[in-house]
């Protein structure tokens, strides 16, 4: 317990010397360490998994999670061990604003990460609605292009189908006549193969060849149509499919679920809250703490260190001012 304690001294950021003088502030100073020390866990976590859903390689998250955390460790004991206190509460709070305000920026930052990972079963069910959104939309967008061509093809296809309609009723009309002028039952009521017969065999097999001349057309319609329909079938198989899977994207996807679900949104502000008040934890005891006996030992290695610079600086004065007049006097007497 007694090395666990000195690590917990030591992440404090407190002058160790200094504090072995007045052992009842180790306490307080051993709880503010164990706080830096947990905040820069929480952060080297929070980026691991950060860094684990951009890349998915474990030794990279686990490099940059080491390196994160450390990077915060090192801020917050700076933090908090360069802030002294001072006779006058509103100094010290007035100097404590930049630092509350750092606090909470890097609690935001390390919260974030790990609110993916707790709310991570709804941003994938979230993430699915996102990809199938996302595909509709392509879709959508490739249809969009083939829309024109095939509207017009539609159209002419409409509009050759009426005339095929109108040509067949034609058709058979006009091998009706011919029939009955061949068999008698019709026309000039005389059944022979003559000149009449003749005339309006030649207009059926005209119209025939005309409604056969349409129907060509149609099926070369047909063909262009299917065309475009397995043109667009390619273009929808050669889209490339992206999952949302990344940090982003699981980022646009909490902020969904939290907009939909007034409980998520709150346990969401929650765990901010929560990672606030770690982080600025230190700083606040810090801050309300009452002035002790450590406070007092450091003004006076701080008093003391700022006489003696001004006793060096003052010696120096004397060193040069004696070193002017002695240079003084001797290009006098030459």
């Amino acid at each position: 317990m007694l090395r666990i304690r000195h690590f917990f001294l030591i992440c404090s950021g407190a002058h160790l010397p200094l504090l072995r003088r007045a052992p009842a502030e180790t306490n307080k100073y051993a709880g503010i360490g164990a706080t830096i020390f947990f905040t820069g866990l929480f952060a080297a976590i929070a980026a691991g998994y950060a860094l684990w859903t951009v890349f998915r390689n474990p030794w990279a998250a686990v490099g940059f999670a080491l390196l994160w955390g450390l990077m915060i460790f090192n801020l917050d004991r700076y933090i908090v061990s360069s802030l002294k206190k001072r006779d006058r509460f509103g100094k010290e709070l007035w100097m404590a604003v930049p630092r509350l305000l750092l606090a909470v920026m890097i609690a935001v930052v390390i919260s974030k990460p790990l609110e993916l990972k707790i709310f991570e079963r709804e941003i994938l069910a979230e993430l699915t609605l996102m990809e199938q959104e996302q595909r509709q939309a392509e879709d959508s967008l490739v249809r969009g292009a083939f829309t024109s061509r095939k509207a017009e093809l539609a159209t002419r296809m409409n509009a050759l189908q009426s005339q095929i309609s109108v040509q067949t009723t034609r058709v058979d009309t006009l091998q009706l006549r011919a029939q009955q002028e061949a068999d008698g039952t019709g026309g000039s009521r005389v059944k022979n193969l003559g000149p009449i017969y003749k005339a309006k065999k030649a207009d059926a097999d005209s119209a025939t060849a005309a409604l056969q001349s349409l129907q060509a057309q149609r099926a070369a319609l047909t063909g262009e149509i299917q065309a475009e329909d397995d043109s667009l079938a390619a273009r929808l198989t050669a889209l490339e499919r992206h999952k949302p899977d990344g940090m982003a994207s699981r980022l646009e996807a909490l902020g969904r679920i939290t907009g939909k679900s007034a409980p998520i949104q709150w346990a969401n502000w929650f765990i901010m809250l929560l990672f606030i008040a770690l982080e600025t934890a230190p700083v606040l005891v810090k801050l309300i703490s009452p002035r002790g006996p450590y406070d007092d030992l450091l003004d006076q290695h701080e008093f003391a260190f700022a006489m003696h610079r001004k006793e060096k600086k003052a010696i120096l004065e004397m060193q040069t001012d004696a070193r002017i007049r002695k240079a003084e006097e001797e290009t006098a007497y030459v």
